[in-house]
């Protein structure tokens, strides 16, 4: 960047801030509303002046970083070098030095930026009246929500607590400015420890004008100091209105998890859209495979994750196969075909295998599949479940029989489809005796 260029910028960006080594109870914001000609180099050096200044205050050498923004302010007469040779005073806690600076200040009870700054050295030296006094007359002048507060804040250091709040309520029921109530809710949470008079405040005031993503994330912080879920709830349904973020949408799923009201979180899911993958496994969880096996088939199209397709032919099967078994019998294995070409998941080779087998569709093809799983799980009751049902459907009885008879010794065959294939099988070995 060329020196000329940088200067600009860097004019350019003195909107100034209280946020330098100051207490937070008294940081107003320090504003500046001059309009020099920033573009302008006023003497030769004073690019060059600028980069030494910028450079002592990185380095944390305020006193040098003043000096030579004073410097600059004197050969230049631009008020923002004046102003950031007091910031920088500011974070050399040079309080007194501020004082006498703007109080030396051609008329410095017009610019509220250096009314702002003396109030805070001010605060800083312990003159809290002086303070006040001060910042009540910047109030009346600006007529802004941030000065205002400046004057409760230090009203509260002088520990007025109830003057603070009868002052700001007073301002608050001219425009009922949010920042305003804001900050009455909150003295009255820490200072007065009236958490719920707080939340009520900020309630009602949400409930007249509307809930704002400030208001909101407020409340959100007394709810979960109280502890209060039903509140934190309501106040994270209410952010998630203004903003639709992944990170609302989870605060809301943990919350509705922790309760355990699955069928809300479900209507949440759905009318959010936010997360599909969790809306899938509530489904699941609920066996309401109809919408498990079109949620599937959605975020495979969305994503080509060949585990949702396999997933939807299994719900698919699960939720028509008494409807249309011939429509679903079609759907599902054109799916399986696909997902089985490019995966090795037992879960869904075994499915697909069992499929084939328990239908009569290709009961060799199928048993190939469900050997291809029991290769990588050779002890799944599920698998050599569907192995000895292919046997029987082959007529095979005794190697049916002999699978059978090892599922029932395994933990979970006493599962109820083994039972039943275990009864069919022994007939079939009885029949061929026969």
């Amino acid at each position: 960047m060329k020196i000329v260029n940088y200067l600009a910028l860097f004019v350019s960006t003195f909107i100034l801030s209280a946020c330098v080594g100051t207490q937070e109870a008294a940081k107003p914001a320090l504003d500046s509303s001059n309009t020099a000609k920033h573009n302008q180099k006023v003497f030769e050096e004073e690019d060059r002046y600028i980069l030494f200044a910028l450079r002592a205050e990185q380095i944390g050498e305020y006193d040098a970083s003043s000096s030579i923004f004073n410097t600059l302010y004197e050969k230049s007469n631009k008020k923002e070098y004046f102003y950031r040779s007091l910031q920088n005073d500011l974070s050399a806690k040079k309080n007194q030095q501020i004082i006498d600076r703007v109080d030396a200040y051609e008329k410095p009870l017009e610019d509220p930026f250096l009314m702002r700054i003396k109030i805070i050295a001010l605060v800083e030296v312990q003159k809290l009246l002086e303070a006040e006094l001060l910042a009540l007359r910047l109030a009346r002048k600006t007529k802004t929500a941030e000065d205002y507060i400046l004057v409760a804040k230090i009203q509260l250091k002088e520990g007025k607590t109830q003057e603070a709040i009868d002052y700001l309520e007073d301002v608050y029921n001219d425009d009922y400015n949010e920042k305003i109530i804001d900050e009455i809710s909150v003295i009255t949470f820490v200072n007065l420890g009236k958490p719920k008079e707080a939340i009520a405040k900020l309630e009602t005031h949400a409930s007249v004008h509307g809930h704002s993503k400030p208001i909101t994330l407020r409340l959100i912080r007394y709810y979960s100091n109280l502890n209060d879920i039903d509140g934190l709830l309501e106040s994270y349904l209410k952010l998630y209105q203004l903003d639709k973020s992944e990170q609302v949408s989870q605060k809301i799923i943990q919350i509705y998890t922790y309760k355990k009201e699955k069928l809300q979180l479900i209507n949440f899911l759905e009318n959010s859209h936010s997360d599909d993958k969790s809306l899938l496994q509530l489904y699941v969880s609920e066996q309401n495979y109809e919408k498990s096996y079109k949620l599937a088939d959605k975020l495979y199209a969305a994503s080509g994750d060949i585990h949702y397709l396999g997933q939807s032919a299994i719900y698919e099967y699960e939720s028509n196969i008494k409807k249309d078994k011939k429509a679903t019998l079609k759907s599902v294995i054109s799916k399986f075909k696909e997902v089985v070409a490019v995966s090795d998941e037992t879960l869904y080779l075994n499915y697909y295998g069992y499929v084939l087998i328990d239908h009569d569709i290709d009961v060799k093809q199928g048993m190939e599949y469900v050997k291809r799983a029991l290769k990588t799980s050779p002890e799944s009751i599920y698998y050599l479940d569907s192995l000895a049902w292919g046997y029987y459907r082959l007529g095979e009885c005794k190697k049916a029989r002999e699978i059978i008879e090892k599922v029932l010794t395994l933990e979970g065959g006493d599962d109820k489809e083994v039972l039943l294939h275990h009864k069919a099988i022994k007939k079939c070995k009885t029949r061929r005796k026969r």
